[in-house]
């Protein structure tokens, strides 16, 4: 692994680049260190009715879409969010995956897999009771990174 530092004056705030060739739990652990040392959890703007609330990415279980509406899933509550999930994709750390065309889901919170051969299979989530549609297109993919971070590969 290469490590390169470039002062460049004028920046409003650091930005930290990592460039690799896949996304592992090695990668992703580099990204969560160093996102616990610039002060603190990353939240989100997200909306219930006229509230907004500031929610952080560590309490998200999932996105999804529901018409032009993308709801962002806790625990407990749903909330509403004004971004789009290709702009969520960039902007999220590697514990979140496309699951399915219109879903993102946060890969700690899954407890459960069941594969349906015919049709898209379903993700439960430790905690809740909530579950999502994980689309045969996608289902390779997450379930080989599901493995490794559970195996700690």
């Amino acid at each position: 692994m290469k490590v390169k530092i470039e002062i460049e004056e004028g920046l409003p705030e650091d930005e930290v680049i990592i460039r690799c060739a896949r996304l592992d739990d090695s990668i992703v652990s580099l990204q969560n260190y160093i996102l616990k040392q610039s002060n603190g959890k990353r939240c989100l703007p997200l909306k219930i009715d006229e509230t907004e609330f500031y929610v952080p990415l560590e309490e998200i279980y999932f996105f999804e879409t529901e018409g032009r509406e993308l709801r962002v899933h806790t625990a407990e509550k749903f909330f509403y969010c004004s971004y789009k999930l290709y702009e969520l994709e960039e902007l999220l750390p590697g514990n979140f995956m496309r699951v399915s065309k219109s879903t993102i889901a946060n890969l700690d919170f899954i407890y459960s897999v069941t594969r349906n051969l015919t049709a898209s299979s379903v993700l439960e989530f430790s905690g809740t009771n909530k579950r999502v549609m994980l689309s045969r297109a996608y289902f390779k993919v997450v379930t080989e990174r599901l493995k490794a971070r559970k195996l700690g590969l």
